[in-house]
């Protein structure tokens, strides 16, 4: 696709009058066949282990997304080259509500003292898991011809075992140019577990899987702050192919007075030239998203995130794709969470576009 900024818009349209709720993030006027990003949406969190909500991610930032001003101080002039927004399978949704509840006895069971191989949670548990890798298929075949046409695609979740099926179809279209990429994950949990609570496609699971597409070089996680001892493990064996930047060894060197642009540096130059970005929304602080499903303290600070991203884009670095999940609009904050996550999902779409000009 092009980078020459003539990709065509509504008629009439401009980025300075006020959002118009059209069905489309950020109200603007593409579609997939003008645009040269397409989000597609995940409303799902079967497997959440603390607190369900964000399966109602993608409505409530679809609903704050027109309250985003467009000119973008990074990329002022970037919605001009297209995001379009592609209704998500209505199928996930209702798989969600109904596996959700499978999930559910699966997870009592376990909490209550049972075993996984204990027969009577052998029903739901094969369940959510058939379920679950259907969503990576139905990701996968709406993401692929997307990115065969050039296009990039970005995924708004749901939780984080969602962007599964995308990450798959990026893997897929860069091992056909014999191309490999990075990783960027920003996440307050690791997510390398081989699976949890018996379900192979957990949100705790999201970076087991990544690891293993064939054309990934290099997981590099920031602001990482709970994880077991399987996953630390998991990262010491990988020889370097897996690189943490925790949010605990990240603070030490900021109070000893290391700049976060230095910090930030050291991150980007662990990252090939090819990045996909992960982020999940637990991994700013908890003011930035006390709905999130798992909450821990810490983390990184919005302008942080950002200054990231932008020096990630301003380091020459071309992002190739990107998921933002685990926004949960919960009861009494629930604006709060979602206009967070349209700013976040903007500058991810944003500075996407600028990486490939």
């Amino acid at each position: 696709m092009s980078g020459s900024g003539s990709t065509p818009f509504g008629a009439g349209f401009s980025p300075d009058d006020v959002g118009v709720a059209n069905g489309c993030y950020f109200g603007l006027p593409f579609s997939p066949e003008e645009a040269e990003l397409v989000l597609l949406s995940a409303p799902w969190d079967v497997t959440v282990s603390y607190r369900a909500g964000s399966a109602a991610g993608p409505e409530a930032i679809l609903a704050a997304s027109t309250q985003v001003e467009l000119r973008d101080v990074h990329y002022p002039e970037g919605w001009r080259r297209g995001i379009a927004t592609v209704a998500a399978d209505p199928w996930i949704a209702e798989a969600s509500a109904r596996l959700r509840h499978e999930a559910e006895r699966v997870i009592a069971h376990l909490e209550n003292g049972g075993s996984l191989t204990d027969p009577c949670i052998a029903a739901p548990l094969k369940a959510v898991n058939e379920g679950s890798e259907k969503l990576n298929d139905t990701i996968f075949a709406q993401a692929a011809p997307f990115l065969a046409e050039g296009r990039i695609v970005g995924l708004v979740g749901g939780d984080h075992s969602t962007p599964l099926g995308l990450m798959r179809a990026v893997n897929e279209r860069l091992k056909g140019r014999g191309e490999s990429f990075g990783i960027l994950h920003i996440d307050a949990h690791a997510d390398l577990r081989a699976g949890y609570e018996g379900f192979l496609y957990s949100h705790a699971s999201i970076m087991h899987h990544a690891v293993q597409l064939s054309q990934v070089e290099r997981l590099v996680q920031v602001g990482i702050r709970d994880f077991c001892g399987a996953e630390t493990e998991r990262t010491a064996e990988s020889g370097g192919r897996i690189v943490p930047f925790d949010d605990c060894t990240l603070a030490r060197r900021a109070f000893e007075g290391m700049s976060w642009g230095r910090q930030c540096a050291e991150i980007i130059d662990r990252l090939p030239e090819t990045v996909y970005v992960s982020f999940d929304i637990d991994g700013l602080s908890p003011d930035n998203c006390p709905g999130t499903g798992t909450p821990v303290p810490g983390g990184l600070s919005f302008r942080e995130a950002v200054y990231l991203l932008a020096a990630l884009v301003d380091s020459g670095r071309r992002i190739v794709g990107f998921d933002l999940s685990e926004v949960a609009p919960a009861v009494n904050d629930g604006e709060w969470n979602a206009n967070v996550g349209a700013r976040i999902l903007y500058k991810l779409a944003n500075l996407t576009l600028k990486s490939i000009l």
